[in-house]
């Protein structure tokens, strides 16, 4: 009897497992993935609830809240964690500091606007363009944790207009009298920053970061500079984002640094197309992630996948990887899918699939430079829609400088007929085995960039169902074995490709056009 009952059981279980991983709501994104890595899950909480109100927050967009956040963040910690309720309201607060276990669950309607009041965001300890460095503390943020979200159907305002700096040239005549009629202090007639000290930051900055700080009083002389990314998780295992919209960050808007399991689905993220540093998601130094079915319209990098910035983030030596991205679409910003610049502790097994970039500056970006290091390999990108590009569909720039596509383009800045190689070594960046397929772009100005370096020229390249209609056709520069097939460029003018300095370029099942003179 003990024996059927045992074999009854295991049956039981067996099937309750079957059952449950045949119901897992992304298996499909899993069973082709040419990458081994684990079935990303959401967080599961206690089922334990308290509310924000329940600790004196007022929802009029005026009372903080700081105070009443923190008291319920620490009474559902010592009850062993479980779901924050924010209801409908506007929660004005200070920074948030999450906790493990917990959820920040925002109701319909509600919405936590965060104060621009600098004084309450001390500097803090953190990593920011890839560098170790100070900033003032994130919006939200958590660091160490295990389980953690935010969920819900609300929506959180960093209020980023209040930190952030502003070139003429990107907004109308009327937001840039309405933003410079704040104050301020301008750095040229046409840029202005919101603080003297914003501006005294911008002067001994490299990428955002200063340098050559010792002191404390020389870090808060530049305080107001240091803003911070909006949600900044650190060292956290399992974090998820799902359903809420995510607007007007400092800097970037939602950060994962050396994280494990991350799941993101279904969110909003925004910032003005003028937002300077406003990415969406950059995803550094994570391990296991999936950001599926969400939508970006920043101004700047949609989707990044970044591991540390020369000697840090070699020292660091964690690369971002077995990430899988499907679902989403990114509107206005610089790229829509991109890797780099800070790459130096590499990025590694990536699949993109079913993404549409709409005008975006590139939809496909690699950045990187010398001196840089980091090996960027096994990206697998399939089933890709871009309508008007302004510039490339897919672009690979070894020669980063900080400008966008645009910038570089408006410059005039041209690339160089040859380029003399340098010795190789852990400064030197590789890019290799990136894999594009059934990827349809109208309307471009160039069709495709490769642009290498000679020393590690971009290497085991394959274009396969590739259709591209452009002002002019694709160009490669210092890349060998890459293989196009299938590929259909349709440029308005000049050669459909371009191929300079390199090895093994070959064109398989060449589709002919009128316009072909390649």
């Amino acid at each position: 009897m003990n024996r059927i009952y045992a074999i009854i059981t295991l049956f039981l279980c067996s099937f309750g497992l079957s059952y449950a991983q045949e119901n897992y709501k992304y298996d499909n994104l899993y069973r082709k993935l040419p990458f081994e890595m684990p079935r990303i899950q959401a967080p599961v909480f206690p089922d334990r609830q308290v509310k924000l109100t329940q600790f004196g927050a007022i929802g009029d967009g005026t009372t903080l809240c700081t105070e009443a956040f923190a008291k319920a963040i620490t009474t559902l910690e010592a009850q062993g964690g479980g779901h924050l309720i924010v209801p409908a309201g506007i929660w004005f607060t200070g920074p948030i500091v999450l906790k493990s276990n917990i959820d920040l669950h925002l109701e319909k309607g509600a919405v936590i606007l965060f104060s621009p009041d600098v004084d309450l965001y001390p500097l803090v300890e953190t990593v920011f363009e890839g560098l170790d460095t100070r900033r003032c503390q994130s919006p939200i943020s958590g660091r160490n944790l295990e389980n953690v979200a935010i969920t819900g159907q609300g929506a959180i305002d960093g209020n980023g207009h209040f930190w952030r700096p502003l070139k003429k040239a990107k907004v109308t005549e009327g937001q840039w009298k309405k933003t410079i009629a704040r104050g301020g202090v301008f750095k040229r007639p046409d840029y202005w920053f919101p603080y003297p000290e914003t501006l005294r930051g911008d002067t001994i900055s490299n990428m955002n970061v200063p340098q050559n700080l010792k002191t404390e009083e020389e870090w808060h002389s530049v305080r107001h500079f240091l803003r911070p990314v909006m949600v900044s998780f650190i060292s956290c295992k399992n974090v998820w984002l799902q359903g809420v919209i995510f607007q007007n960050s400092p800097a970037w808007n939602l950060h994962p640094l050396m994280c494990e399991n991350v799941l993101v689905e279904d969110v909003l993220v925004r910032n003005p197309s003028y937002a300077q540093n406003g990415d969406g998601l950059d995803l550094e130094s994570c391990r296991n992630a999936l950001i599926v079915n969400s939508v970006f319209d920043v101004g700047d990098d949609g989707i990044c996948l970044k591991s540390g910035k020369d000697e840090d983030g070699r020292r660091r030596a964690r690369p971002c990887e077995n990430v899988v991205i499907d679902g989403c679409t990114v509107f206005k910003g610089h790229g829509g899918f991109v890797v780099g610049s800070e790459m130096s502790g590499g990025v590694r097994n990536i699949s993109v699939s079913n993404c549409s970039f709409l005008g975006t500056d590139v939809g496909l970006r690699f950045k990187s430079k010398r001196g840089r290091g980091g090996t960027v390999e096994n990206i697998w990108i399939d089933h890709i829609s871009m309508i008007d590009i302004p510039t490339d569909p897919v672009t690979f720039n070894l020669y980063y400088g900080g400008k966008s596509a645009i910038e570089v383009l408006e410059s005039g800045e041209k690339v160089p007929a040859s380029v003399e190689p340098m010795p190789v070594n852990e400064t030197t960046p590789c890019f290799r085995n990136i894999h594009i397929s059934n990827l349809t772009c109208a309307g471009a100005r160039r069709a495709l960039f490769f642009n290498g370096i000679p020393e590690m020229p971009i290497q085991n390249i394959t274009l396969n169902n590739v259709h591209i209609t452009s002002t002019l056709g694709a160009e490669f520069i210092y890349s060998e074995d890459v293989i196009l097939e299938n590929v259909n460029i349709i440029p308005e003018k000049g050669d459909r490709i371009k191929i300079r300095f390199c090895k093994n370029v070959q064109e398989k099942n060449k589709i002919k056009d009128d316009n072909s003179s390649k």
